[in-house]
């Protein structure tokens, strides 16, 4: 029987359908009285056995002409007869027998005469079965079955050499047999198409190459690295045999033509190709003579490390100027380095000295100017304004830094600058100080019903601008407002925190009190831990520990954080861990609010002086003390007060002594408090309302997320001009982001990339960002799918 013309359905996958084409064929001999005993499937060239191991899912009935396999349907001619015989119990077909024939050609089985020996009991079976073969006789080809009109799938298919050969490594990679027709039918079918269906991602794949070539191309196979060495020559103008990856990594930093999209690509993603950075890193930069266009020096690292080097000699520089010459020393820096910011090093944590400067330069400008203001209250007015700005600078160039080398140098540069701003800030407030006899404030006294509803969060060593840091944290909550006001001199924990209580109406002091602990006013008795949170209940505010939540609707008051003993014990490293420790202070203030607290009100004891290389010495004779603090010092009786001497705020009959200016009686001390100076003693009160971000954040919905692979495309309505989105894993810690960074959202929607292809199926949260980084909605999804 030879194989008559069959209408071919035309719907599912190329699978589907060759595997319905080759049951159909047995329909062609329905005109006979005996059904057809097998379907013979010749394929000289062997062009489908790829595709066996899907066919075999979609065909019980195949079996194949081979090598003695049962548990494959495969063997020899004889016992495939045997086999299609039922001769055998332990093959079974459920419909016609598919004989799939590699290396025979359908003339072979006419020709019975010269027909191969090894061949002939098969060759029968083309009279009483059908053969599966093109309507002029030849055998099926991939090419022939796609483009055919009569039998075929009468698809659109290039017939030049590299199509023909992309095709048999669609069809043995399993991409083709998994192509719809309705896909197929628009378009043309030709080796460009389908390059782009083996490799969908040649950008990554050049990555992936570049970070480990050996462990790529085992993993590929043989298939995919023939495509990817095709792409390499023709995308992207290189040879990865001949070449080899650091011709591959000189392309990457120049960035030229199709390498750009890898360069954006890496910018994106470099966590996931971490022996990347290190082929960069060998590269040299081109030589541009003494004005370099620094654009084209952005791909190079050794260009970046040049820069750090250069920047660290200018900083470590200023240790022997005065503060303007340091001041137009650093801008002048600025200008030079400041072009680094943008390079990818910065992200990688390679330019740390580039991303300094930027503080450092804030620091330059506004130091400046100094608070102005004749009284205490005008000096704290203006710190309010500008002044707290010039510590944030200071911190956060110090929070940069890492290793010794480039702490020294941000170091010299921030004692020429800093220090003298410091020094005049403090002294100007110690005069206005003298002059008023004190800084005139009262103890709170607040312990009363009209504050029901409202929970006291004590946080220890809260400096003003890093209250205005946490303030900006706290904005995705509700609403928050800012004060501040003057705590109790000596500005030292076991006084402060007394003085910022609810109860410090029920506080005072004895001459008898060791080390600045007040007592309780009504029997005198100390102010123990455990005689505080008794005066506590007494007077209607409950102490809750740790994670308790008590009553929303009472009083309460609550201690987290622990800023003043991380600074004592670790110096210069608070300001690199500042964000982790207000993490603790944020979850805290989540959990209140998650538990129904209408209104959280943070305060702290006193603020701090820290400064590297230690604050200046200021002696204090020995027998002038009673007792001695870095920044302070009870007098003995019979001792003359010093120029800067007041009484304890608790009790005035003891006398303590403040030492001038921002130095220090103890030498060697980076970190301080406890003397007279806006950073210390001007404390702030944050306060906020928990339900405030309700009615902002109700015009922004989040419409969809949908994630390509670690790629992360986010829909949002009602979005404002400035909102952005970010992938985190607490919303409202921005430290736990996950992306590279936040995306603007334009036109609605949003792109972003998560860094770590580690994090792939982890349980994040989309979120929406204000201008001044609230999250406006979130909404819960898993890393890599949607």
């Amino acid at each position: 029987m030879s194989a008559l013309r069959q209408k071919v359905p035309l719907a599912g996958n190329v699978g589907m359908v060759l595997g319905s084409a080759l049951q159909s064929a047995a329909k062609g001999n329905s005109h006979t009285a005996a059904p057809a005993a097998a379907i013979l499937w010749p394929d000289k060239e062997q062009q489908w056995q790829s595709a066996l191991p899907a066919l075999r899912e979609l065909l019980p009935g195949l079996c194949i002409l081979g090598a003695y396999d049962p548990e494959r349907r495969s063997g020899p001619a004889v016992w495939l007869k045997c086999a299609i015989a039922g001769l055998l119990p332990e093959v079974q077909f459920d419909g016609v027998p598919v004989v799939y024939l590699p290396g025979v050609s359908r003339s072979e089985l006419r020709a019975i005469e010269s027909c191969p020996r090894d061949l002939q009991p098969l060759a029968e079976l083309q009279y009483r079965g059908v053969l599966w073969s093109q309507v002029n006789g030849k055998d099926w080809t991939l090419s022939a079955f796609l483009a055919s009109k009569n039998g075929g799938l009468g698809l659109d298919v290039a017939q030049d050499k590299a199509t023909q050969e992309a095709l048999g490594q669609a069809l043995q990679a399993g991409v083709l047999l998994e192509c719809t027709l309705d896909e197929l039918k628009s378009r043309t079918i030709n080796a460009e198409w389908l390059l782009s269906l083996l490799a969908p991602n040649p950008t990554r794949d050049l990555l992936q190459w570049m970070n480990d070539p050996d462990a790529a191309r085992s993993q590929w196979g043989v298939v995919l690295w023939d495509v990817f060495y095709k792409r390499c020559k023709g995308d992207f103008g290189f040879d990865p045999i001949a070449d080899g990856v650091l011709v591959a990594a000189e392309r990457l930093a120049k960035a030229e033509g199709k390498w750009s999209a890898v360069l954006e690509l890496y910018r994106d993603s470099y966590n996931s190709f971490p022996n990347i950075f290190g082929l960069l890193a060998k590269i040299q930069p081109p030589q541009m003579g003494l004005f370099p266009d620094q654009d084209l020096l952005s791909g190079y690292p050794q260009a970046n490390e040049q820069g750090e080097a250069a920047l660290r000699y200018a900083l470590s520089a200023c240790a022997g100027m005065d503060a303007p010459q340091a001041r137009a020393a650093v801008l002048a820096a600025d200008k030079e380095h400041g072009i680094r910011r943008a390079w990818l090093w910065i992200h990688m944590g390679h330019s740390p000295l580039a991303a300094a400067l930027a503080h450092l330069a804030q620091v330059a400008e506004r130091s400046a100017v100094l608070p102005i203001g004749q009284t205490p209250t005008e000096l704290a007015s203006s710190y309010q304004h500008t002044g707290w700005q010039v510590d944030e600078a200071a911190l956060q160039a110090l929070a940069c830094v890492h290793s010794k080398s480039d702490l020294d140098a941000v170091s010299a540069a921030l004692r020429a600058m800093y220090l003298p701003w410091l020094e005049e800030a403090a002294r100007r407030l110690q005069e206005a100080v003298k002059s008023v006899g004190g800084l005139t404030s009262s103890p709170v006294q607040d312990a009363d019903g009209s504050l029901d509803g409202t929970c006291t969060v004590f946080v220890d060593g809260l400096r003003y601008d890093v209250a205005k840091r946490l303030e900006r944290r706290l904005s995705s909550l509700g609403t928050t407002s800012l004060s501040a006001r003057w705590t109790s001199m000596p500005s030292v924990t076991a006084s402060g925190k007394a003085w910022c209580s609810p109860v410090a109406g029920y506080i005072a002091g004895s001459p008898d009190d060791a080390d600045f602990e007040p007592r309780v006013a009504a029997d005198g008795k100390p102010l123990s831990g455990h005689n505080f949170h008794k005066l506590l209940n007494e007077y209607g505010v409950e102490p809750l520990e740790k994670h308790e939540t008590g009553n929303p609707k009472a009083q309460a008051w609550t201690e987290t954080g622990d800023l003043d003993h991380y600074g004592h014990a670790h110096g210069i490293r608070l300001a690199r861990d500042m964000e982790t420790q207000l993490d603790q202070v944020l979850e805290r203030v989540e959990e209140l609010c998650g538990a129904g607290w209408k209104r959280i009100r943070i305060v702290t004891d006193h603020g701090w002086l820290l400064m590297p290389g230690g604050l200046p010495k200021s002696e204090l004779a020995k027998h002038q003390a009673e007792t001695r603090w870095g920044r302070c010092a009870v007098l003995k009786d019979s001792v003359h007060g010093t120029p800067l001497t007041f009484g304890w705020d608790w009790c005035k009959d003891v006398q303590v002594a403040y030492a001038p200016g921002v130095s220090s009686f103890i030498a060697g001390s980076d970190y301080a408090h406890g003397g007279i100076s806006l950073q210390e003693c001007l404390v702030p009160v944050l306060q906020l309302d928990c339900t405030g971000a309700i009615a902002q954040a109700a015009s922004v919905t989040i419409q969809s997320v949908a994630w390509k692979g670690l790629r992360c495309t986010i829909a949002v309505d009602g979005a404002a001009p400035g909102q952005r989105v970010d992938i985190r894993t607490k919303a409202a810690l921005a430290s736990s982001s996950l992306a590279a960074s936040a995306k603007s959202i334009e036109g609605g929607k949003a792109s972003l990339a998560v860094a770590d292809d580690e994090q792939m199926g982890s349980a994040a949260v989309v979120v929406v960002l204000s201008v001044d980084g609230e999250v406006l909605q979130k909404q819960a999804t898993t890393v890599g799918g949607n």
